[in-house]
């Protein structure tokens, strides 16, 4: 594959990797696994066949990406984030889930999930929304949303640029402003 690195000590298994993908030392990308232009898939990281990233992905170190997961473009997985597939994990094979029973999780376009955070699986992160370090997901965050603590709740609303926005005014320092639709917040 053209213009795709993978470092000496890095497995690249996958025939689906986009042009600018760059994979390192101890990082693993198996067959089946689909992941696009210029992402950075950092040391040791796991990225498992039927696993999905789209464009412009930061994978940092230590982060696993199972089957079943899909992270769309330009989002942010910090040091250490965890996924799940299986909501109820065993290892016995008269008790195992299987890949049949396995639950998608959708990560969508631009989202952060901060470091040793967990993403239970079957939820889905809003676009945009901002999950914090050490958070534990269980339930489907909204578009914009700021996340924090275990389980994780609501705490604000984040900026296209990740900035806390002020709850009163929904005005970022960088110029953008949201309004509030719903239960949630939309760009103006």
């Amino acid at each position: 594959m053209a213009d795709v690195f993978v470092h000496p000590q890095g497995i690249n298994d996958s025939d689906e990797v986009g042009e600018g993908t760059r994979i390192w030392a101890f990082a693993h990308v198996m067959k089946g696994a689909r992941i696009g232009r210029s992402c950075n898939v950092g040391e040791s990281c796991f990225v498992e066949g039927g696993a999905v990233l789209g464009d412009h992905v930061t994978v940092k170190n230590g982060v696993a990406v199972w089957d079943r997961v899909t992270v769309e473009d330009h989002v942010f997985l910090g040091p250490y984030a965890v996924f799940t597939n299986d909501r109820i994990p065993r290892s016995h094979p008269d008790y195992r889930t299987g890949p049949a029973g396995w639950e998608p999780t959708l990560v969508r376009t631009g989202a952060t999930v901060g470091a040793n955070a967990t993403i239970v699986c079957g939820i889905t992160l809003g676009a945009w929304s901002f999950v914090a370090a050490g958070a534990v997901v269980v339930r489907d965050v909204p578009d914009f949303a700021i996340v924090a603590g275990c389980p994780a709740r609501a705490i604000g609303w984040a900026c296209k640029c990740g900035r806390r926005l002020p709850d009163e005014s929904l005005r970022c320092a960088c110029g953008l402003a949201y309004r509030r639709e719903g239960e949630g917040i939309a760009p103006v």
